[in-house]
């Protein structure tokens, strides 16, 4: 279950968005008990930080992105071009989602929209 910290559905504004029958059911069938609704604003959420680098949009803490139920930013087929790194500090790897430790290798990688 998704345990990220959201607004309440009160304070949200309704938006009308039209979907082919078949593609709603389809998100019905993945968003299981989490819901549709809730699953696209989460894909809403990462495109919008994929477009403006996660560092300018924060919609949850830092301990939420730390959650393993947290989608991950990016897939590799994102990524163009990887390179060696030392963490300096606690990381969350951006596909995996796994916690990287301070002095631990990591790859970091350019994706194909020029970010780090």
């Amino acid at each position: 279950m998704d345990t990220r910290k959201r607004g309440s559905t009160s304070e949200m504004q309704v938006t009308s968005i039209r979907l082919e029958p078949e593609l709603k059911e389809r998100l019905r069938e993945i968003s299981g008990e989490q819901g549709y609704q809730t699953l696209i604003r989460d894909v809403f959420w990462q495109f919008v930080e994929q477009q403006m680098g996660v560092d300018e949009v924060r919609p949850y803490s830092a301990e939420d992105r730390r959650s393993p139920s947290y989608p991950p930013l990016l897939s590799m087929s994102d990524i163009r071009a990887t390179f060696r790194a030392i963490a300096q500090q606690h990381e969350q790897c951006a596909i995996t989602g796994k916690t990287i430790h301070p002095q631990q290798m990591m790859c970091l990688g350019l994706t194909i929209n020029g970010a780090i």
